[in-house]
């Protein structure tokens, strides 16, 4: 199993699903497919994730805590912006070459971090342990690429969508 230190997330017209590159460029990347249905519940259940978790949004009456989520990510994209970085076409190219189908994904939580684990079908993982802002941002750029794709009709997200100039991770 990989472990999984960065990721990126670039939608193929071609295969109407999002390639996820874990560590793309180095010799420990691995990727995968996500369908348009995994990707859509994905963002769906981990903005559920995000929000019964945050200790912000505990602390906070029952009528402002929308607010308080979308604050916290706000502030989480802003905490992450430096981390960003362009991802060259040639290296995702090559991981979708490779790419197996998504079997089973998961996030747990695990106090102030969260566990994300990816397993392919064809025996494939990678996994890691992430900062609550990290996974924010992942989601984000997530919720990026389903926008392009068209996908984000009926998708609602803690993750607004933003303007992506391209695969980042």
């Amino acid at each position: 199993m990989q472990v999984l230190t960065s990721v990126s997330f670039t939608y193929v017209m071609q295969q109407d699903r999002v390639l996820a590159v874990v560590n793309p460029g180095t010799p420990a990347a691995w990727s995968c497919w996500l369908t348009r249905r995994v990707a859509l519940a994905l963002l769906e259940q981990a903005a559920g994730l995000l929000a019964k978790t945050s200790p912000l949004a505990r602390r906070a009456p029952p009528e402002s805590r929308q607010q308080v989520v979308a604050f916290e990510h706000q502030a989480a994209m802003t905490q992450t912006a430096g981390s960003v970085r362009a991802v060259p076409a040639n290296s995702l190219q090559a991981s979708a070459a490779r790419a197996e189908l998504v079997e089973r994904l998961s996030i747990t939580n695990q106090g102030e971090n969260f566990r994300l684990e990816l397993h392919g079908l064809a025996g494939g993982a990678a996994a890691g342990v992430v900062r609550r802002a990290v996974l924010q941002r992942m989601l984000q750029m997530l919720q990026d690429e389903v926008t392009k794709a068209g996908w984000a009709n009926g998708a609602e997200t803690a993750a607004a969508p933003t303007q992506d100039p391209g695969p980042k991770h």
